[in-house]
């Protein structure tokens, strides 16, 4: 008798399907996605620490997130948006879908105070012009030269309205050229060969002998010396300054999983994701890593000033500042 009701629950417990791990969905930018970017080996760290199932869903570029979680409002399926960044943030806030990150930022190594409790770093560069040495001969050694130079030597830019380094380029021409940003771009559009949606298109482009320059991060160049044991490509130091770029997560308020969204908040300050940063998504880590960084990234261009713009400021002036551009681009 005993034997046959061990055998029933048995059969009961075979029949009755396995409950589902707990999903996470996180909103990103294709290139931290990517088999090459840091998102694979993110989500299998995550993973084993937590049980879940971590699910990507991936845009062009930053802006584009934000766009996206604009259209989508109150119904967004994300738990975390990961990939605004610092010119954004107040954007972001404003459309009062984020809620606190519950996260301390005393570990956090940053060039800059941080004390935002909405948005969460993860990493960071300066913005910069990359150029290549076996096209380039003599690149322009200011922003004013790259503005005003030969335009037969073309650029490779992103286009601000989807695209965080666009949104940057955008920012650093206002920052030097103020009111006569709009002048600034009509003379500068002569050396732009095309303006594309997001980095990763532009980036690709470039490298594929399109253009000598592109608009992309100090950064940029330890990926070359690092994976492909080449120093063709550098970025340029300009001595208006640069402007700098933290990225950020941010917990959705309406998160199906706020307690997992917490987890993988915390989590992103460790080793566990920050050791992907460096040689993965090719940015500065925001938070400490397990070992130094490769000596690679002792080579790179380090702005002698960092151009600030408040997010404020940004978010006031973002749609009239895209206005100009387009004016004077002939978009």
């Amino acid at each position: 008798m005993l034997r046959f009701a061990l055998t029933a629950v048995i059969a009961l417990l075979v029949l009755q399907p396995a409950r589902a791990a707990e999903s996470l969905t996180v909103l990103t930018y294709e290139s931290f996605t990517a088999e090459w970017g840091p998102g694979p080996a993110i989500e299998k760290a995550f993973e084993a620490q937590c049980g879940c199932d971590l699910k990507w869903v991936a845009v062009g570029d930053g802006v584009a997130i934000l766009n996206r979680l604009k259209l989508e409002g109150d119904s967004a399926s994300a738990d975390i948006a990961l990939g605004l960044d610092n010119n954004l943030i107040a954007e972001a806030r404003a459309t009062g879908l984020f809620t606190s990150h519950s996260q301390k930022l005393d570990g956090l190594k940053l060039p800059l105070a941080w004390t935002d409790d909405t948005f969460l770093p993860y990493d960071y560069a300066h913005f910069a012009v990359v150029y290549d040495t076996q096209k380039l001969e003599t690149p322009p050694k200011s922003l004013d030269e790259l503005v005003r130079g030969d335009p037969e030597y073309k650029i490779i830019i992103e286009d601000p309205r989807t695209s965080t380094p666009g949104l940057g380029l955008l920012i650093w021409i206002k920052a030097v050229y103020g009111d006569k940003a709009g002048e600034a771009w009509k003379t500068f559009k002569h050396r732009v060969l095309t303006v594309t949606p997001g980095w990763s298109e532009a980036y690709a482009l470039f490298t594929k002998g399109e253009a000598p320059m592109v608009l992309s991060y100090t950064t940029s160049p330890a990926y070359h010396e690092i994976a492909e044991k080449s120093t063709r490509y550098q970025a340029i130091a300009f001595p208006e300054g640069h402007p700098i770029q933290v990225e950020v997560a941010a917990k959705l308020a309406k998160a199906k999983s706020p307690a997992l969204a917490d987890k993988f908040l915390a989590f992103m300050l460790t080793t566990g994701f920050q050791d992907q940063i460096p040689t993965g998504n090719w940015m500065l880590p925001a938070a400490p890593t397990s070992t130094p960084l490769p000596a690679e990234f002792d080579k790179l261009v380090k702005p002698v000033k960092t151009l600030d713009i408040s997010p404020d400021e940004v978010a006031t002036n973002r749609r009239a500042w895209t206005d100009e551009w387009l004016a004077a681009m002939g978009r």
